[in-house]
């Protein structure tokens, strides 16, 4: 029997979860010292550390959209420019840091890339700047409403050049996880080595453990 995404792909077809993931218990939210998992449509707690998870049903679809959110809602912090990488597209992502001492993880769908455990990112869209296609990726990849908080780190992948950046989670559900996701984490920071393993993820770690 196939087991198949909630959400559709881009071109509307349904995405098959060859390996789907598995929800843990409602108490493992409240606990920080649990690994927390939800899956598409799954339910979560009401509110998690004095912050509801409403979905997020306004957020931007457009460019200009995700451009005027970048201007307007984030904190101010500096960051250096991104180099240019020859064959290297220009991408960013984002590091959720939730206020319990966990962080937010996302499970790409059927492994995709390689990838069991990562965080959110992706390439920049035409006219996207790298903080509001930061902010666009985490909606899109694990539900989550973010406000970024800081600079983390650029790190040379696969295909692209990637910004990191810190965030906060101010609202949003990560059940509303998109098709690319299967399931979305929450994960204490001792555990998260063990759980965000790809290689390409040991500089983002790393500049994490730095930062704390």
């Amino acid at each position: 029997m196939k087991h198949l995404h909630l959400r559709k792909n881009d071109a509307g077809q349904p995405v098959e979860l060859k390996q789907p993931s598995q929800a843990s218990s409602m108490a493992s939210w409240d606990d920080p010292r649990q690994m927390a998992t939800v899956v598409p449509g799954g339910p979560i707690p009401e509110s998690l550390n004095g912050v509801g998870v409403p979905s997020w049903t306004d957020a931007p679809t457009d460019v200009a959209g995700w451009e005027k959110l970048a201007e307007q809602q984030q904190e101010p912090f500096t960051e250096p420019a991104i180099a240019s990488v020859p064959g290297k597209a220009p991408a960013s992502g984002v590091v959720v840091l939730e206020s319990d001492g966990r962080v937010w993880v996302v499970s790409p769908s059927n492994q995709h890339g390689g990838y069991v455990n990562t965080f959110p990112k992706g390439k920049l869209d035409p006219g996207l700047g790298l903080r509001a296609n930061a902010l666009k990726e985490a909606f899109e990849e694990s539900g989550l409403q973010v406000e970024l908080t800081g600079f983390l780190c650029d790190s040379v992948r696969s295909t692209s050049i990637t910004r990191y950046y810190t965030a906060k989670r101010v609202g949003g559900h990560p059940g509303d996880m998109g098709w690319e996701t299967q399931a979305v984490h929450l994960v204490p920071r001792a555990q998260l080595a063990s759980v965000v393993t790809h290689k390409n993820d040991q500089g983002v770690l790393e500049a994490l453990a730095a930062l704390s």
